[in-house]
């Protein structure tokens, strides 16, 4: 999945907020900066492991931002399951 799949998806951005997606079961997918530093990263990335969800390296945090529509920059972003109504 590249990162124009970021701009129109429903999303989440940020490490707290992409945590709490996988662990509800919520992310189909993981974006991480790679400037971003691995202390921050290395919870998210096992968290991904363990549920099966792919973790796609998305460059800088500024890239990454960009792609989620924001002005600053972002060490991560999960793209979510549709909702089924």
């Amino acid at each position: 999945m590249a990162l124009e799949a970021l701009k129109d998806a429903d999303r989440v951005i940020g490490i707290k907020q992409v945590i709490k997606a996988v662990k509800r079961g919520a992310a189909v997918s993981v974006f991480v900066a790679d400037d971003a530093d691995e202390h921050v990263l290395r919870p998210l990335s096992e968290l991904c492991m363990e549920m099966g969800i792919s973790v796609v390296h998305a460059g800088s945090m500024q890239e990454l931002g960009k792609a989620c529509s924001i002005e600053v920059g972002a060490a991560a972003a999960a793209v979510l399951k549709k909702a089924v109504c």
